[in-house]
């Protein structure tokens, strides 16, 4: 592979950001592996912050937005992915907090349901461990699963 110069670099990962939403990280990492210097990466990504093309604030919300609503994943899974981008924990811990629970159990009780018609379990208490493991599995905290599973089994009082 011919070796990219710093300008290429930024020309590249400036039409990447044009076209989706990338943190620092990812960029960081591009450039090692097209081997460009220390230096010149620092300058790259100077250039690519102080030009809007990569704001890992906005990264993060467009990041947890995606998450939580089209792969249906909560907080604590969410939030390791976060951290495995090396998304500051102040970000992280912002961003994270936008979203309110609602919006979390507006996601999970439909899985809940949907999984409880799927599993098999000899008792009730089998079938809530299952669907609790389930859900902790999905990154969900367990006061939110408590509350849909609690919503399920109260009966309706008139």
């Amino acid at each position: 592979m011919k070796q990219k110069t710093e300008n290429d670099a930024y020309l590249t990962l400036a039409a990447l950001c044009a076209q989706a939403e990338h943190c620092q990280y990812e960029m960081l990492e591009k450039m090692r592996r097209w081997e460009l210097p220390e230096e010149e990466q620092a300058r790259v990504m100077h250039r690519l912050v102080s030009e809007r093309y990569v704001d890992d604030e906005r990264y993060a919300r467009a990041f947890v937005k995606d998450k939580v609503r089209y792969n249906k994943w909560g907080r604590r899974k969410v939030e390791q992915a976060l951290w495995q981008k090396r998304i500051d924990e102040d970000i992280r811990q912002r961003v994270l907090d936008e979203v309110d629970d609602d919006e979390y159990l507006s996601v999970l009780k439909p899985l809940l349901q949907q999984k409880r018609r799927t599993t098999k379990a000899s008792s009730d208490y089998e079938l809530n461990q299952k669907l609790v493991r389930f859900a902790i599995s999905r990154g969900f905290t367990y006061d939110i699963i408590r509350k849909c599973l609690d919503i399920d089994d109260v009966p309706d009082e008139d």
